[in-house]
């Protein structure tokens, strides 16, 4: 059943206090980290901070909403084959920057409804900038509404993008991709968070993004912010996105076309 505004604001208004609370745990940690720790992959990290953040959001979205399922990166999870809702949930997206004290790093929160999002909450508490939106109501940061660029060549672009934890050991790496962006564009740049890569293309910041093996979370709140804007979202190969599957080509909607172009040409691939 589609949802009705006023219950899509109540989402959006548990996930902006959520998104704020979890904001304020990782600034008592900034530069103050005890326990930082590595996963599969060298680069990937998990702290102190991710945890009680990835708690405190589970925590309040729960009390709300007992049986909604929920995700999250760091091994949060509830799942119930009935939820037609499930949370989603970054509870830092940009680990190594905050570890690293570099300021590009945000809480991300997501509600999907039969695994499409429908709300979505980016916050970066050191610039406290807040965006957000919901299905059919605008995407919006700190009150203003955003709109995506009107860039139309990709001569012209800002484009970003992102490498995988593992690309020591995969050679589908983005490597080629990047070298050949670099040469098209305008620049790429490598943020380090994805949820904020996609706020910023729905800000008119960035024109473009592009990016591989990501996971749900990585993703799910930057796309409805994103689409909402009035951006456009699809597989490399203009096919339609799909949450779980881990590639995506996020754009202002008029260079998307001539980017799958150059991200789908074999001559790229090839090196």
């Amino acid at each position: 059943m589609p949802q009705t505004e006023h219950e899509l604001q109540h989402f959006l208004k548990v996930a902006i206090d959520a998104a704020i609370q979890a904001g304020e745990i990782l600034l008592k940690y900034w530069g103050q980290l005890s326990a930082i720790k590595e996963k599969e992959f060298s680069g990937d990290l998990v702290t102190e901070a991710d945890q009680e953040s990835e708690v405190l959001i589970m925590d309040i979205l729960h009390t709300h909403f007992p049986d909604h399922a929920f995700l999250g990166e760091e091994g949060g999870a509830k799942f119930s084959g009935k939820n037609e809702y499930m949370w989603c949930v970054d509870p830092l997206d940009g680990t190594t920057n905050y570890t690293h004290q570099f300021p590009i790093f945000s809480v991300s929160i997501a509600l999907l409804y039969h695994k499409k999002p429908i709300v979505g909450v980016v916050y970066n508490p050191i610039t406290k900038e807040l965006f957000h939106a919901a299905k059919g109501l605008g995407a919006y940061c700190n009150g203003t509404k955003l709109h995506v660029s009107k860039v139309t060549q990709l001569t012209k672009s800002l484009l970003v993008t992102g490498f995988p934890y593992n690309r020591r050991e995969n050679s589908d790496n983005n490597y080629r991709e990047f070298f050949h962006m670099t040469h098209i564009s305008q620049g790429v740049r490598r943020l380090g968070s994805a949820a904020l890569d996609l706020a910023y293309v729905a800000a008119g910041r960035l024109d473009g993004y592009w990016e591989k093996g990501l996971k749900p979370w990585d993703m799910a709140a930057g796309v409805i912010i994103l689409k909402e804007a009035k951006g456009r979202v699809s597989a490399f190969d203009l096919s339609e996105f799909q949450l779980f599957e881990g590639n995506l080509l996020a754009t202002n909607g008029l260079i998307h076309s001539a980017l799958s172009d150059h991200l789908c040409n074999p001559y790229i691939l090839q090196g």
